[in-house]
């Protein structure tokens, strides 16, 4: 599963259950695979165009870029940011993904790699390095999001492009009505967001807010689907799921579907994306 999915949905721990027989299986119809259909989803929403080289959209990667990424994961930004020859570093609170992202990315275009371990509030990287910050679906997880912000703007170099971010309120609270309690317990989310406090905590950090997009209506809805499925997350197979997959994939394939999609994911999106610039002089 990729990382980029993992994040969407918010948890690695699923249900309980034994993986339920597809109901395309019953019918003679094709399986829909959630988690391929949810990453072309996001892609239609701007991440990951391999033509544009953008790792979403607004945020070019080039060769001649330092890339930071804070609570890289399993690395799949890291991925697209290798394949264009950047300088990496990832940056994350669990030593085995370190050790996981290291492996994936042995061989990879990257012109340089570096990986650090966050054991303090206070990220391991020095002053000014980066040109591009990543940093999604982790402000949702942390005690203190403004001291994180201060932290990414400390990092980056003047000019530099940041890409964040967090759950949606909306849909979080939706989840609040139909997820185990441990969804909203530490390790995982520990505060909602809303569109307003995204901003001002970007603001606040000293970053201009240039962009702020919303993606991801087919999670919010699939993700309040499998809890009821209580399907493992490693293989989410459900009648429920794999009928939501299917007409999601028929909408999209709708003349028309691509502007519902739009609509629906400004409405309720499973995350918020922010991009941001850090000014090219401190703030008078």
């Amino acid at each position: 599963m990729s990382e980029l999915i993992k994040k969407i949905l918010g948890l690695e721990a699923g249900g309980e259950l034994a993986p339920l027989a597809s109901t395309a299986v019953h019918s003679g119809l094709p399986p829909v695979d959630s988690m391929a259909l949810g990453l072309h989803d996001a892609v239609l929403s701007g991440w990951y165009l391999n033509d544009s080289n953008e790792v979403f959209k607004g945020v070019g990667i080039s060769a001649e870029d330092v890339v930071v990424d804070v609570g890289c994961g399993d690395g799949g930004a890291l991925n697209f940011c290798a394949a264009r020859g950047a300088h990496l570093i990832g940056v994350d609170i669990d030593p085995a993904v370190i050790a996981h992202v290291q492996k994936r990315l042995e061989g990879s275009a990257a012109r340089k790699m570096e990986f650090m371990l966050i054991e303090s509030p206070t990220l391991p990287v020095a002053d000014a390095t980066a040109s591009r910050v990543i940093c999604t679906e982790v402000l949702e997880h942390v005690d203190d999001p403004a001291q994180v912000m201060a932290e990414l703007a400390r990092i980056g170099k003047p000019g530099a492009r940041y890409l964040l971010s967090v759950p949606d309120a909306l849909q979080e609270n939706l989840q609040k009505q139909v997820a185990p309690d441990s969804y909203f317990q530490k390790p995982n989310h520990v505060r909602i967001i809303s569109r307003e406090d995204f901003e001002s905590l970007v603001r606040d950090a000293g970053l201009v807010v240039e962009q702020h997009d919303y993606y991801g209506f087919f999670w919010s809805i699939w993700w309040a689907m499998f809890w009821t499925a209580k399907v493992d997350l490693s293989n989410p197979v459900h009648p429920l799921l794999d009928q939501w997959s299917r007409t999601w994939q028929a909408l999209l394939e709708t003349e028309g579907g691509m502007d519902l999609k739009h609509k629906l994911d400004a409405f309720m999106p499973k995350s918020q994306v922010i991009v941001a610039s850090k000014p090219m002089t401190p703030a008078a």
